[in-house]
Parts: C-alpha cells; structure tokens; sequence
C-alpha cells in the first residue's frame, strides 16, 4: 500500500442525526461534541441528533459539519490505534471547501475550539453576504472546464449577472455559482454546448464566487486575530489544490477560498502524484467524496467512516 490520506466532506453532506453511535460509543467523540457545545454556547448534540430546520442554514450546517466529521476521526483513531500508530498521522489530508477546516484539525494546525469558532463565523458571514434568493448553484455534468466557463463567460456577456465556476468536483462534474439568472442563463449555454444535464443545487448562497466579497473580508479580519500552526502533514488547499504549510499563507488562502473555485479534482490529482497517495478515508456522513475520487483515480482504494460499522471495516482492513 502506499500513501493514506484522510479527506473531509463539504456542507452538502449533512444529515440529522451524523455521528450519533461514534458520540455514543466513544469518550473522544463526546469529548469532540461538548468542545463545540462551549464555544458555541447551544447544543452541539441537539443540532446534529435531532430533526430540525437549522441544518439547512449554513451558519448552522458548518460547524455541525466539522464537529461530526472530527468526532467520527477521533473514533477512528480510538479503534485503528489498537492495531498501529499510523492512524493517528495519515500521509497528506485534504477537504473540500468547510472541510479544508476539518483537514487543518487533523494536521494540527488548527485546535478543534479555534476551528469551530471560526466556521460559526465563516457561515453567519457567507449567509449574511447575499440575500436569499439572489445568488445560486447548479451543477454541470458532461461538460468539461473550458465550455463550462465559456458558458459562465456567454452568460456575464449577456447582461445576467456575475457567474462562475466555483467547484472541480471531477471530470465531467463542475458546479458553477453567481447571480441566480446568470446561473440560470450559464446552465442553458452549457446544455447547448453538449452537457448531459444540468442540476440547480439547494444552497442558502453563491458559494465560491465574487458575490460572496464581504464574506472574505470579514473572516480575513478574524484569521488574523487566531492561531494557526505549521501542518504536522501535508494540507492540500483548495485553492491552489497543493499543501500549504506556512501559517501566514494558510490564512491568505481560507479568506481567498470562500470567492475562489474549489479545484477538488486537481487536489487529489496531486496528492496521488507527488505524495503518493492511493489510499483516501472519507470522515463524515456521506459519501460523496469517497465517489469523486473514484471518478478522479479508478485505481484508488477509498474508505468512507460515517458510523460505526463503517469504521470498524476501515480501521480493520487498513491497520
């Protein structure tokens, strides 16, 4: 086997009741769940545990998100530790967009209270940016990078609005972001340029695009105030889609993130090519992640830990 690198899911995945056996069984993931119930001054188990609407609201999904995700990491590590070390440190990590937070945890870069306040803020201030309605996403499918931004291109010169690509998910995969018309209007293009389909995603904001301008600023002022580490492991940025390991440039690149496109593809593109990753465990509910870097390296060996079953089949075929 070569290298393992541990990856982290975006806000999509969520879903009531994430993590609820890994809180259960494990001491560590309770421990996960009470860190963000203080900082946050709510119930962390309520939110995530039990049927409600405010998982639908970014500023709730983001730190409900990397709370569930780091507390299914901390019960993976209880249980692979017993068979080896290794699963304490992975080769490289990575996450797509909120996840890159779950990924700095993982690497010590950030500690778990700093990294849940920060994404509190980061959703209150990405939900506050643009008003309901106003912005949109939709995924493209079939279609590869140059026509999907030649028809975010056709459609700005149109007049519709501001709309971009916003997220590499893999090949034939990319979600675009901007003005709900321009969204709109790119979406027609593409399917006039040979796209497969085209699917408007439900999402509080146009996440991933210059709409989202105040957002940046807001958390750029609050990155500075807070303490980020040198990664023990390689940290695959999404903007870039290679590791960042100075903590100046770690913060220059979580402010630019929430108006760049996530380049998810080339990210674990690279991680397999200059750290020789073949083998991506996904912490958190879903398994979207697990299913892009199959599309992205048919050949890769993937995992996905959201229960304990799941855990448990990794743990013991990994280690």
């Amino acid at each position: 086997m070569g290298g393992v690198a541990f990856i982290f899911p975006g806000q999509g995945a969520q879903r009531s009741g994430m993590a609820r056996d890994a809180y259960e069984r494990f001491p560590a993931a309770r421990r996960v769940f009470e860190v963000a119930s203080d900082v946050l001054g709510y119930s962390m188990q309520e939110l995530c545990f039990e049927p409600n609407d405010r998982l639908d609201l970014t500023a709730y999904t983001q730190p409900a998100l990397l709370t569930a995700s780091i507390a299914l990491l901390e019960a993976f590590r209880c249980v692979a530790s017993v068979a080896s070390p290794r699963a304490h440190r992975p080769d490289a990590t990575a996450g797509l967009s909120l996840g890159e937070y779950s990924a700095l945890v993982c690497a010590g870069s950030l500690d778990l209270a700093t990294a849940v306040d920060i994404v509190a803020l980061r959703g209150r201030l990405m939900q506050d940016a643009c008003p309901p309605g106003v912005g949109a996403m939709s995924t493209v499918l079939g279609l590869g990078a140059e026509a999907v931004a030649a028809a975010c291109a056709a459609a700005e010169a149109d007049g519709a609005g501001v709309v971009v690509p916003a997220n590499y998910n893999c090949p034939g995969q990319i979600v675009i972001s901007g003005d709900a018309r321009a969204v709109e209007r790119a979406s027609a293009i593409a399917m006039e340029l040979g796209a497969r389909r085209v699917i408007p995603l439900r999402v509080s904001g146009p996440f991933h695009s210059p709409l989202l301008a105040s957002a940046r600023e807001g958390l750029t002022e609050k990155l500075v105030s807070v303490e980020i580490s040198a990664p023990t492991v390689p940290v695959f940025s999404n903007v870039t889609a290679e590791p960042a390991s100075d903590p100046r440039e770690i913060r220059s690149l979580l402010g630019d993130q929430v108006c760049s496109p996530v380049r998810w593809e080339q990210s674990i593109t690279n991680m397999a090519s200059t750290a020789g990753i073949d083998t991506f465990v996904e912490f958190g509910p879903g398994r979207t992640l697990q299913g892009l870097v199959k599309r992205i390296l048919p050949s890769a060996t993937t995992y996905c830990v959201e229960d304990i079953a799941s855990l448990e089949e990794a743990a013991n075929t990994l280690f």
